[in-house]
């Protein structure tokens, strides 16, 4: 742990941009169930933020919660009252790890057929509920501050460490499949978005 974590308090403005390509989730999260005439529970949200060292942020859940000192994105369920799922996904960062989103970039395709969205239930399995995760560009990586009643440590992991488990001889077990799956496209989809960049410099030199 960099620091110590501390109590989070009231979010920001939360004045961010975000490309077209995440338009479709601008709007709040019931009226994104109803215009795709999905009948799910409700909708979830993460936040892939990376740093400088395309490294990626990882949050350790507090000891006494579900599923403890296991290890997440940011996130979490977006509030019917929330004025849009991308805001929603902006609060829950906030909320979470202290970091104000500056830009959301694209929504990593971690569902069924590479779509985006992967649904999950409960413990009981009777409620549905679909998690969509944003590649998140934050103001200052620098300023993680977590809530201890959620989150208890965190760490800025590489994707060898990220498929690994570990920093280290240090274990960061993630906390599910879902996880391990968004972790794992969203690395793919900044490789290849800085693949694409760099031909593209080329191509203009």
């Amino acid at each position: 742990m960099t620091e110590a974590p501390s109590v989070a308090k009231s979010p920001p403005g939360l004045d961010f941009t975000f490309d077209e390509s995440v338009s479709e989730w601008n709007i709040p999260g019931p009226q994104w169930l109803k215009l795709n005439e999905k009948t799910w529970d409700g909708l979830a949200s993460g936040a892939l933020v990376f740093d400088d060292k395309d490294r990626i942020l990882l949050v350790q859940r507090a000891p006494n919660d579900s599923m403890p000192n296991l290890w997440e994105i940011p996130g979490g369920a977006v509030d019917d009252d929330d004025p849009s799922v991308l805001y929603g996904c902006a609060r829950e960062l906030w909320e979470e790890a202290g970091l104000v989103a500056r830009h959301v970039k694209h929504v990593i395709p971690d569902g069924f057929n590479g779509k985006p969205g992967a649904v999950f239930t409960n413990r009981t399995g009777k409620i549905f509920w679909c998690k969509f995760s944003f590649e998140v560009d934050v103001i200052d990586t620098r300023e993680v501050k977590l809530d201890p009643n959620e989150h208890q440590d965190f760490v800025w992991a590489t994707e060898e460490e990220v498929i690994n488990q570990a920093i280290g001889e240090r274990k960061i077990p993630l906390a599910n499949s879902l996880i391990v799956n968004i972790l794992r496209e969203g690395f793919q989809l900044r490789r290849s978005g800085k693949e694409t960049k760099a031909e593209a410099a080329a191509g203009d030199s």
